[in-house]
């Protein structure tokens, strides 16, 4: 197991594990066939699952965990009553070496809590930032951050979050020079909060090195005008909740267009091969796999309600930044902002 790729797996988070997660890693075995798991819950659970999954079976090994963690634990309780948990053995994993990154389905905000507490932030990262991909009018997928991790940001923390979705969109759609944006209310430089325009001013002047493109709005999310959109985790998460929602408005109204007549219904069983198109590029799970960045460490969160392609999903972005030179990049460019801001600083005294 040392010498290969190592995720480590927390069976016993989401909605339906270990089930999905068992088969995720099933599915991930046959694409990637050198990959190995450590897989962290209820033995007998997850035993008896591998029994029907002879690819997860050969490419996995068990590790017990006394307890997981629901749902509706906080991230306080987490931290106190979580060790010996598969969302806290699955994370230490990581920490000591014997993985190289780690996901799971289970309750964000313990993940979270665990995860900082035992890897840490990296150095010149105030606080790390969850990267979530949104399928776009191109046919690409464009990473939005932050979607949840901080309801707030300055604009030193928004610069930071540009400079690690960068990275993070490189890593998984090998884009050699991914484009950048601030979300805002308008694509004018005058427009938004101070916030927002103190980033944009301290992007360009600091010299890092990414292809920033300034200020784009709401609608430009979908569209895919630029690769990585960046903003607070407040506003992040209200924008990825809505089109969620509005995926799923249209995936039913398109049902009930679809079956209110035996017109319709015989239309549709001609159009059958688009429609099918169609749902497996709305479907959430295709773009499954949101990243904490900034932290020592890789962590993938997969989405609590992910089926077994879902969940495999996933575990294909963790084997991507595993192999990637991802936080490298990002802690190149955190040093270039680091001097800058010290420049600009000197430049002030003076």
């Amino acid at each position: 197991m040392a010498d290969s790729l190592v995720l480590s797996v927390d069976a016993m988070g989401g909605d339906s594990a270990p089930d999905i997660v068992v088969e995720g890693i099933d599915i991930t075995a046959r694409e990637r066939p050198g990959l190995r798991f450590e897989i962290h819950g209820d033995p007998d659970r997850i035993g008896a699952l591998l029994e029907r999954f002879p690819r997860a079976k050969a490419a996995s090994q068990v590790a017990p965990a006394e307890k997981a963690i629901g749902m509706e634990i906080k991230p306080s309780q987490a931290l106190r009553q979580g060790k010996g948990s598969s969302l806290w053995n699955a994370v230490a994993a990581v920490e000591e070496g014997r993985a190289h990154a780690v996901v799971s389905a289970g309750n964000t905000g313990a993940y979270m809590a665990i995860a900082m507490f035992r890897l840490r932030t990296m150095a010149g990262v105030h606080r790390p930032a969850l990267a979530a991909r949104w399928p776009a009018a191109n046919g690409g997928f464009v990473v939005m951050l932050d979607v949840g991790a901080n309801v707030q940001a300055d604009g030193e923390q928004l610069v930071e979050f540009a400079i690690m979705g960068e990275a993070f969109q490189r890593a998984v759609s090998g884009k050699a020079k991914p484009s950048v944006a601030l979300l805002n209310v308008g694509a004018e430089d005058l427009k938004g909060h101070e916030e927002i325009r103190s980033a944009a001013k301290l992007v360009r002047d600091a010299g890092v090195d990414i292809d920033f493109q300034g200020f784009v709005e709401g609608d430009d999310i979908a569209k895919g005008t630029v690769d990585v959109v960046v903003t607070d985790g407040f506003t992040g998460n209200i924008a990825l909740k809505t089109g969620e929602g509005t995926a799923r408005l249209v995936g039913q109204l398109l049902r009930e267009a679809l079956t209110s007549s035996l017109l319709a219904k015989l239309g549709a069983a001609i159009a059958y091969p688009a429609l099918a198109r169609l749902r497996k590029r709305m479907d959430p799970g295709s773009f499954n796999g949101a990243v904490f960045l900034g932290l020592n460490g890789l962590v993938v969160k997969s989405h609590g309600s992910a089926n077994g392609p879902g969940f495999a999903s996933a575990l294909e972005v963790a084997a991507k930044l595993a192999t990637s030179h991802y936080r490298e990049e990002i802690a190149d460019n955190l040093a270039r902002l680091s001097a800058g801001e010290a420049a600009a600083a000197a430049q002030s005294a003076g």
